[in-house]
């Protein structure tokens, strides 16, 4: 009877023991190797390949320390993918919470209206947050990635901000700016306005990544996008500088001269009448909504006034008195 009574003690005594360490071990902040600390847990991943995993990363604890903990949770099985992001102070309890809560470590990135695919790959490679899968690839193979029909990438991404989780790839963000253009521009097609001297829905973009590059001051920017159209529909040439540099591409040094403007290229809107054969940046909204929703008017021809805005003139007479006005300064 008395070794019974002593056998139940010992096992009391164990079970005290195990509890209290379970609950040191849940509540006691991890010593992380820096913090913040990042970590990511892979699809697929096992619990046991996870707890190495973030051992290896530097979370302060033996792999099955944090295995068995889980397991004896019965939270194995609700560990959730991603990338994450730990502080000093975090203890085991807390961030088995995050894991299976999937409460992600977060970073963004702005694509901004105006810039090209060049530039807005440029941008995608310089940031650190991010795998780069797109790393060597062509335009053409980035767009088989992403599921794009389309030939030419410029024009097909929504300028934006894009939240994702840290360490996700580039590929993903591309989809998603992707996805967000075709969305957004199919809503601004199907409410356009009547008559527009537009063929397909991709000439439209076209003409909102003119109206997007052409534009310095928001205000003016439905009345350039009526200067354009009322150019197209007359048959005029466009005679706008954005797109003959993007002809020029790489080797555009800042300045363009006469020989840019007199030497034809498919981009050229001073030697070829109509459309250049695909957008020459990316348009934001509004640019798209102006391309789409032109205000009535007697305009075709505009000049910066050096202050962010335009003058418009009805006539070429009108026009030469403001070039030489706000471009000469001869004018009164």
């Amino acid at each position: 009877m008395r070794f019974l009574k002593r056998l139940f003690l010992l096992c009391l005594l164990l079970v005290l023991a195990a509890g209290g360490a379970f609950y040191w071990f849940a509540t006691t902040p991890l010593a992380l190797r820096s913090s913040p600390l990042d970590f990511t847990i892979e699809p697929g991943m096992s619990l046991k390949t996870a707890s190495t995993s973030m051992q290896n990363a530097g979370l302060g604890f033996q792999d099955w320390q944090f295995h068995l903990f889980a397991r004896a949770l019965r939270q194995a099985a609700a560990i959730k993918a991603g990338s994450y992001e730990v502080e000093q102070g975090v203890t085991p309890w807390l961030l088995l919470q995050k894991l299976t809560r999937g409460d992600v470590s977060q970073a963004d990135i702005t694509l901004v209206e105006g810039k090209t695919f060049r530039q807005f790959r440029a941008l995608l490679d310089a940031n650190s947050d991010l795998k780069h899968d797109t790393t060597g690839l062509s335009d053409a193979e980035v767009l088989q990635r992403i599921g794009a029909t389309e030939a030419h990438p410029e024009g097909m991404f929504m300028p934006d901000t894009y939240l994702f989780s840290k360490h996700s790839s580039d590929v993903d963000v591309l989809r998603r700016a992707y996805k967000a253009m075709q969305g957004r521009f199919a809503l601004e097609w199907d409410r356009r306005a009547a008559d527009l001297p537009y063929k397909t829905p991709y000439e439209a973009l076209i003409m909102a990544s003119i109206v997007e590059k052409e534009t310095g001051n928001p205000a003016d920017r439905p009345m350039v996008a009526s200067v354009f159209v009322n150019r197209l529909r007359a048959g005029m040439l466009l005679q706008t500088d954005p797109s003959v540099i993007y002809g020029i591409g790489e080797t555009y040094d800042g300045n363009i001269r006469k020989h840019h403007l007199t030497t034809d290229t498919a981009y050229n809107t001073y030697t070829r009448t109509g459309l250049p054969p695909t957008p020459i940046a990316m348009p934001g909204l509004a640019s798209i909504h102006a391309a789409l929703n032109p205000p009535k008017s007697d305009k075709y021809y505009f000049v910066a006034r050096g202050d962010g805005t335009s003058e418009f003139s009805r006539t070429l007479d009108e026009h030469n008195r403001a070039v030489q006005k706000y471009i000469f300064k001869r004018g009164n």
